[in-house]
């Protein structure tokens, strides 16, 4: 499964040399990371309702082109991992007008309660785990 989550930069993401900074890339990861749970019917509230939360562990990104104030982005998002206590998820960054990669990056997270003590989600979400372990991404 790959969930596509189009967005518009907006001019404040922009820096000064007119191009979107390159922070603002780890919040589209987000944005594309919350919008993939909320296709399997289980969004980030639900989650944080349930004592579960998912903390960033490790993250990257490789530029390839710039995006600009006013493009369509297309932000293309997939579970690369899921294996105990962890999952990851692979995204690209695209431009919609041209279908053009801008960049592609990575983030793995744990799954932990409100204490930061890793938890089991596969036993406490058991139907979830089955949909997200189907649809890793092949290859």
């Amino acid at each position: 499964m790959i969930n596509e989550t189009v967005i518009r930069a907006r001019y404040s993401e922009t820096d000064q040399m007119g191009v979107i900074y390159h922070a603002n890339y780890f919040n589209w990861f987000e944005i594309g990371r919350t919008s993939f749970f909320r296709q399997l019917g289980m969004d980030y509230k639900v989650l944080e309702d349930n004592n579960i939360l998912l903390p960033v562990i490790d993250v990257g990104c490789k530029y390839i082109l710039s995006a600009k104030y006013d493009d369509e982005i297309i932000i293309r998002t997939a579970i690369k991992k899921l294996k105990g206590v962890r999952i990851g998820f692979n995204y690209q960054i695209k431009r919609k007008r041209d279908d053009k990669l801008l960049a592609e990056g990575w983030t793995n997270h744990a799954f932990v309660n409100k204490d930061l003590k890793p938890i089991n989600f596969k036993k406490k979400f058991n139907d979830v785990w089955n949909r997200l372990m189907e649809s890793i991404e092949k290859g």
